[in-house]
């Protein structure tokens, strides 16, 4: 057992499986108290089983850890307040709390239904949305915690997971929200897009030149959560989205205005159509350059390399 968490009372959601239970099982390892959420469902939002959960906290008790099952659906309000109330129950205090429960439904834009778009806001970005929401009120109280956020580099786009994508680009605003609203509280908030072999990766139809293993998700997932989690100048890291594949560690960039260009006098669509083009431009779409290989992959049923 380590002790880079020592003391501290984690909340892990979708923790039932893959990187979810990675997360949990290294938070336990690295000396915390763990609640295991799962509510047991296949990642296309099939029907829930409470043994999920249940397994991943025999295993870190197996292991010499402590930890508690929450099987609860945290894409509703109760179901995230019973997760940190869960841990204030059972713990005390609450430190952590890591949202990875995730579905998918893919389906093109044009041919996506409600049923297929609402199921997938709710567990990722609503499911993020209900955990932070009450951590964050007995964060503030203590005057320390860490949220944590998962999101994908699918939040540049994607071509047949649009609510996914959608959802995915919410939690990193939500992060840097939780971010800039919590942080004279003494609270942090990261979001963490992982690149990893899950269930979930076996579906994206390339073959990933940069993938890792859950384990490497959670060791940085635990390193977020720890004490240690400082940047050069000394200061807690906070409002950052990491990536994490095999080897390779990334940092995305903060949105900033790319290029400005400025006019007198009012703005008319034939001055915009002959000043924007030359003066503003564009920014690339790097997702673009993929779908060529994509769309011949597929009709070779073929993967291609990203």
């Amino acid at each position: 057992m380590g002790n880079f968490l020592a003391g501290k009372v984690v909340t892990v959601t979708g923790a039932g499986r893959g990187i979810g239970r990675s997360v949990a099982l290294a938070a336990a390892a690295e000396g915390a108290r763990v609640v295991v959420n799962d509510y047991g469902v296949g990642i296309d939002g099939g029907a829930p089983t409470s043994e999920i959960a249940e397994a991943v906290v025999k295993e870190i008790a197996a292991a010499g850890g402590e930890a508690v099952a929450v099987a609860d659906d945290i894409s509703t309000m109760d179901g995230g307040q019973r997760v940190v109330d869960t841990a204030l129950t059972r713990y005390g205090r609450i430190d952590g709390v890591v949202c990875v429960a995730g579905i998918l439904r893919e389906r093109m834009l044009f041919n996506m239904s409600e049923e297929e778009w609402d199921p997938v806001l709710a567990t990722h970005l609503k499911g993020t949305f209900t955990v932070f929401r009450a951590a964050s009120a007995i964060m503030r109280r203590q005057g320390s915690g860490t949220l944590i956020g998962f999101t994908s580099g699918n939040h540049q786009g994607s071509v047949s997971q649009a609510n996914y994508s959608a959802a995915k680009g919410g939690i990193i605003s939500l992060v840097r929200s939780a971010a800039l609203g919590l942080h004279k509280y003494g609270v942090t908030a990261n979001a963490v897009a992982p690149v990893a072999r899950t269930r979930m990766s076996a579906n994206v139809p390339m073959e990933l030149k940069e993938i890792g293993e859950p384990e490497d998700v959670a060791a940085l997932v635990t390193y977020l959560l720890s004490d240690k989690a400082v940047a050069p100048g000394g200061e807690r890291i906070t409002g950052q989205v990491y990536t994490i594949a095999g080897p390779k560690i990334a940092v995305w960039a903060q949105p900033r205005e790319l290029r400005a260009g400025y006019a007198e006098g009012p703005w008319t669509p034939q001055r915009i159509a002959d000043f924007l083009p030359g003066t503003v431009g564009t920014d690339p779409m790097p997702m673009l350059a993929q779908l060529e290989a994509m769309a011949k992959a597929a009709a070779a049923k073929d993967r291609p390399n990203a």
